[in-house]
C-alpha cells in the first residue's frame, strides 16, 4: 500500500480533495433540540413528512420530487382505520387511471381483482392482459341470475341440516333485499316496498327457492305471488282473494317491469357464465346497457354489485377464494342516483367483508352526486360512505366542490389552491395546437388528517394503451399522455 499523504499543517485542500487521502474517522452531525420560543424561524414547519416509500408507486411529490406510493391495506393500524379509498375529480382528468393503477399494484402485491360492474369496458382491456376473465352482460350476451347461489346452493344436500337451514336463510335474506332495491327503481315500483308488500315478496322469495331445486329466478318469485299459496297469504294477514290482490297487486306488477320493457333479458335467467374467482382479475362488462338508460344502467350496476359480494362470500365460506380482494366501484354515482333506498342497498353490500381485508376504491365526479338524493336518510348515508374512507385521493376540481369536500373532510386553503390551478381551462400554443390539461395525472393524496401530498402520476407506454379511456373523443393523443377519464 502506498505511503499517505503528508500534509502540511495549514495547507488548503484541492478543488477536487487530496490525492489517495482517506479518513479513519468521520464525525457524527450533531443532534440539536429547542423549544418553539428557541427555534422560532423554523416552527411552525411548512412541509409535513412525506408518505412511506412503500405500496403501489404512483409518481413524484409535486413539491419534493420523492417517490409517491399508495398503500391502503399497509396504512391500517398506523396511519388509517380502514383500507377503503375516495377518489374525485372531473371527468378527463385520470381517475380511472389511478384506480386501474392501484388496482394493477395490488394485483402484484397478491390481491385479486374484481370490478363489479364496468359500464364502459375500460377494464376488459386490463383484464384481458392479466389473463383474467371479462363477462360481458347484456341482451342477446352472457346473463346474469342475481339469486345465484353459487357452489355454496350447489352444496347445499351435503350440508348438515342445521348448517344448511342457516345458509339458506342467509341466501333467502339477501335475495329478498336485492329484490327490494330493484323495486326501488324507476323500472320497479320507484318506492321500497311498503311493509305488507315487504312481507309477500320475502315469504315469496322462500317458497320459490323451497319449490326448486336450483336457484330461482325474478319470474319463479312472480309465479308464486300470482298464485298466492295459503302460506303466503297467512303470513300477510289476507285469506279473502280481494284483500290478497290488493296487498300483492303493485308488487307484482313492480316485477313485471324488471322482468320487461328494457330490462327484458337482462336478469330474468339464470346465470349462463359462473365468475371464476381463481382467476388474477375477473370485471362483469355493463358496457352494452348504456344505450338502454341511465335507470337500466343503475338496476344493472346494484344487481352486479350484488351478484359480484355474493359470490365472494360464497367462495370464501368454501375456502375458494385464498387471496384478498381489490373493488374497483367506478361509476358509483350511477347506482346512487337510481330511486329510494338505493344508498341502502350499497351501504350494506360494500360493508360485507370488510373484516376480510378487501379494499373498495370508489370514484364519482362531484359531492352534488350524493346531494342529489331523493331523501334526507339517503343523503345522510351516502356521505357516510365517504367518510369512512380514510383515503381521499383529489383530482382537478373547481373551487365551489373543494369547498363542499372540506366541509366532510377537511382541506387547508393552500390544498384548496393547489387543486382549484389544476382545473384551469386548457391554453393553446402559438400555432393553434391544444396543451395538456394542466390537472391531467395529478392528484392530492390525503391520508387522514395529514396535510395532502401532491402527485403526478406516470404512466409507462403499456399502461398507457390499456388505461386509455378517451378515444371516442380524440382519435390521436398527445405523447406521454393517457389518463383516463
Amino acid at each position: 500500500m502506498p505511503p499517505l499523504l503528508r500534509i502540511e499543517p495549514g495547507a488548503l485542500a484541492p478543488r477536487r480533495g487530496w490525492p489517495r487521502g482517506r479518513a479513519a474517522h468521520v464525525e457524527p452531525g450533531s443532534l440539536y433540540l429547542g423549544t418553539s420560543v428557541q427555534v422560532a424561524g423554523l416552527y411552525p414547519f411548512v412541509q409535513a413528512g412525506g408518505l412511506p416509500a412503500c405500496g403501489v408507486p404512483i409518481g413524484p411529490d409535486l413539491l419534493t420530487g420523492e417517490l409517491v406510493c399508495v398503500d391502503p391495506p399497509g396504512w391500517v393500524g398506523s396511519l388509517t382505520t380502514n383500507p377503503s379509498v375516495w377518489v374525485q375529480g372531473e371527468p378527463g382528468i385520470g381517475k380511472s387511471a389511478i384506480l386501474k393503477r392501484l388496482s394493477l399494484g395490488l394485483i402484484g402485491y397478491g390481491y385479486q381483482m374484481l370490478c363489479p360492474g364496468d359500464l364502459k369496458a375500460e377494464y376488459t382491456p386490463l383484464v384481458t392482459e392479466l389473463g383474467g376473465q371479462v363477462v360481458r352482460v347484456g341482451r342477446g350476451l352472457d346473463s346474469i341470475n342475481p339469486f345465484d347461489s353459487g357452489p355454496l346452493g350447489r352444496a347445499l344436500g351435503s350440508l348438515p341440516r342445521t348448517q344448511a337451514a342457516r345458509v339458506r336463510a342467509e341466501l333467502d335474506g339477501r335475495r329478498g333485499e336485492l329484490l327490494h332495491a330493484l323495486l326501488a327503481t324507476p323500472h320497479g315500483l320507484g318506492r321500497r316496498p311498503l311493509a305488507e308488500e315487504s312481507a309477500a315478496l320475502n315469504a315469496a322469495v322462500r317458497l320459490a327457492a323451497d319449490a326448486l331445486d336450483c336457484d330461482p329466478i325474478i319470474p319463479d318469485v312472480i309465479t308464486i305471488l300470482r298464485q298466492g299459496p295459503q302460506p303466503l297469504r297467512e303470513r300477510i294477514l289476507a285469506v279473502r282473494d280481494d284483500d290478497y290482490r290488493a296487498a300483492t297487486r303493485s308488487v307484482i306488477a313492480g316485477l313485471e317491469n324488471l322482468c320487461d320493457g328494457p330490462m327484458a333479458g337482462l336478469f330474468d335467467r339464470q346465470t349462463s357464465v359462473h365468475l371464476d374467482l381463481s382467476r388474477p382479475a375477473v370485471s362483469i362488462d355493463l358496457s352494452a346497457l348504456r344505450t338502454a338508460g341511465e335507470q337500466v344502467a343503475a338496476a344493472g350496476l346494484l344487481a352486479c354489485w350484488a351478484y359480484s359480494y355474493g359470490s365472494i362470500d360464497i367462495a370464501r365460506a368454501f375456502g375458494l377464494l385464498s387471496k384478498p380482494l381489490v373493488l374497483p366501484l367506478d361509476e358509483m354515482w350511477r347506482a346512487l342516483r337510481a330511486g329510494p333506498g338505493m344508498v341502502d342497498a350499497m351501504d350494506g353490500i360494500t360493508r360485507l367483508n370488510r373484516s376480510n381485508g378487501e379494499i373498495s376504491l370508489m370514484s364519482t365526479h362531484s359531492i352534488r352526486d350524493l346531494e342529489a338524493l331523493p331523501t334526507e336518510e339517503d343523503r345522510a348515508k351516502a356521505a357516510g360512505l365517504m367518510e369512512r374512507c380514510d383515503v381521499l385521493i383529489l383530482a382537478a376540481m373547481p373551487l365551489g366542490e373543494l369547498r363542499r369536500i372540506s366541509a366532510q373532510k377537511p382541506l387547508t386553503g393552500a390544498e384548496i389552491d393547489l387543486i382549484a390551478s389544476w382545473a384551469a381551462a386548457t391554453s393553446t400554443g402559438l400555432d393553434g395546437a391544444a396543451q395538456l390539461h394542466p390537472g391531467r395525472g395529478k392528484y392530492l393524496i390525503k391520508v387522514g388528517t395529514r396535510l395532502g401530498v401532491p402527485v403526478k402520476m406516470q404512466l409507462t407506454p403499456r399502461e398507457q394503451r390499456l388505461f386509455y379511456t378517451d378515444g371516442a373523443m380524440q382519435p390521436r393523443t398527445l405523447p406521454g399522455d393517457g389518463h383516463g377519464a
